[in-house]
């Protein structure tokens, strides 16, 4: 692998940047674009063995979910039956924590990079991602000095919370963990987060951690009474945000909203703007204009579609994009029988509904939900001439509203022109024989 190589016809393949027990990460280089890239190569048996799918498959669908500036961009998922690649933003300056290492930062700087940090988490945690390891050394620099939260891999979802509501999951770096994760009774996650800000924004500050100690257990009851002292070169403001950051009790803890609004924290501070996310400023669906084509829908990557649909070869969740199992299904109908029929359950939900050139359905509620109105799309793709796939994804909304209307409604309402499911095993084999018999064929591994 430490030679220069093509990568799927995509993406050259060069030099070695680092490698851990199951995986090694490339320098690579898109093809097309000519852009960098990092390129990460798993060993799928060595995960198996140690039992970190579910850590790998996780961190891919976060990054997905959480496309920010001020987050480390996942490009692209691929896999051979060996391997799995994933193509993630390169990222050339480093670590923050090696500047730290070099000692404490100038105000201004640290409050660029708190403000980068704090607008990253914030967004993460409008998706319902709590990261749970946020440190210095998960957050990257780029080469124009800009902040990337990086490491998903020990994030939380709205589904890891127990019926109390809260995450029970010990994990993290102890010197930047929150007391109430430590105590083994229950955590908010979001709230969690926002003490390990606290660490950082205090490290960065001062050049040291505020809880520390040769004994672990004498470091614990540090953080369990937040025990600590702000060094005199801290400006008070500085120090005020800090203490209200680093409190024990996680119901007093400042929130983001209210760390938004204090002047220290403000002062030269422009909230950026995600990208590759279409939640705001969308016009209203019904406002749009109603458009049909005679045109042929787009053709699904062969690949991804074996590999999310075979039960033999699972990565379904590496190829989504916030997809989760139960919002791809497969026809035997034409797609302008699927469009039909899609349409039909839009106005059968009193939804208003778009139909755009390259066969994708718009559906979006009348009714305001908790994060606006609900907005669903449904893309149409052929992947043989008998096979057609279509899959939903959330423009716009509440997750929990989307996943709802999956469930109750999207899946009863189409039962008549559903072959199967995603995870439904019964008639993948049938599928995948079809979708070979057109002629196409798995890519052999690497």
């Amino acid at each position: 692998m430490e030679d220069r190589n093509i990568v799927f016809g995509k993406y050259e393949m060069g030099s070695l940047l680092g490698k851990g027990t199951f995986a090694k990460v490339y320098h690579g280089r898109d093809l097309k674009t000519s852009e960098s890239v990092a390129i990460k190569v798993i060993s799928k048996d060595q995960v198996k063995k140690e039992g970190l799918m579910e850590q790998i498959t996780r961190e891919i669908s976060v990054m997905r979910l959480v496309r920010h500036p001020n987050v480390v961009e996942i490009k692209e998922v691929m896999a051979t039956k060996q391997k799995i690649f994933f193509v993630m933003e390169y990222v050339q300056g480093g670590e923050l924590f090696a500047k730290v290492a070099r000692g404490k930062l100038k105000e201004d700087a640290a409050r660029k990079y708190f403000q980068q940090l704090v607008s990253a988490v914030d967004f993460c945690h409008s998706r319902g991602v709590s990261h749970r390891d946020l440190k210095p050394e998960n957050l990257l620099l780029d080469e124009d000095g800009n902040l990337k939260v990086s490491d998903f891999g020990l994030s939380a979802l709205p589904e890891h919370h127990r019926n109390d509501g809260l995450l029970h999951t010990q994990c993290g770096t102890p010197a930047y963990v929150a007391p109430e994760v430590l105590r083994k009774k229950g955590y908010d996650g979001a709230r969690a987060d926002i003490w390990s800000c606290g660490v950082i924004l205090y490290v960065l500050l001062a050049g040291f951690l505020p809880f520390q100690d040769e004994n672990v257990m004498k470091m614990y009851t540090k953080i369990f009474k937040a025990e600590f002292s702000i060094p005199p070169w801290i400006s008070y403001e500085a120090k005020r945000l800090i203490s209200r950051l680093l409190v024990v009790n996680p119901e007093k803890r400042i929130t983001i909203a209210a760390i938004m609004r204090v002047p220290w924290f403000c002062k030269g501070f422009t909230r950026p703007v995600a990208f590759s996310v279409k939640e705001s400023n969308q016009e209203p669906i019904e406002e749009m204009e109603l458009k049909r084509s005679k045109s042929s829908p787009p053709f699904y990557n062969a690949f991804e579609f074996i590999s999310s649909m075979s039960s033999g070869f699972d990565l379904s969740n590496l190829f989504e994009s916030g997809r989760r199992s139960g919002s791809l299904f497969t026809s035997r109908c034409s797609a302008a029988v699927v469009v039909a029929k899609l349409e039909w359950l839009a106005k059968k939900l009193n939804f208003g509904v778009v139909l755009s050139k390259d066969y994708k359905v718009r559906m979006q509620g009348a009714a305001e939900g908790r994060k606006g109105r609900l907005l669903v799309t449904a893309e149409v793709f052929e992947v043989a001439a008998e096979v057609a796939v279509v899959e939903f994804s959330k423009s716009a909304g509440d997750t929990f509203e989307y996943r709802k209307f999956c469930e109750e409604e999207v899946r009863p309402a189409l039962k008549d022109i559903v072959w199967t499911w995603q995870g439904e095993s019964c008639a993948c084999q049938g599928i995948v024989v079809a979708v070979l018999h057109a002629g196409i064929v798995l890519v052999e591994d690497q």
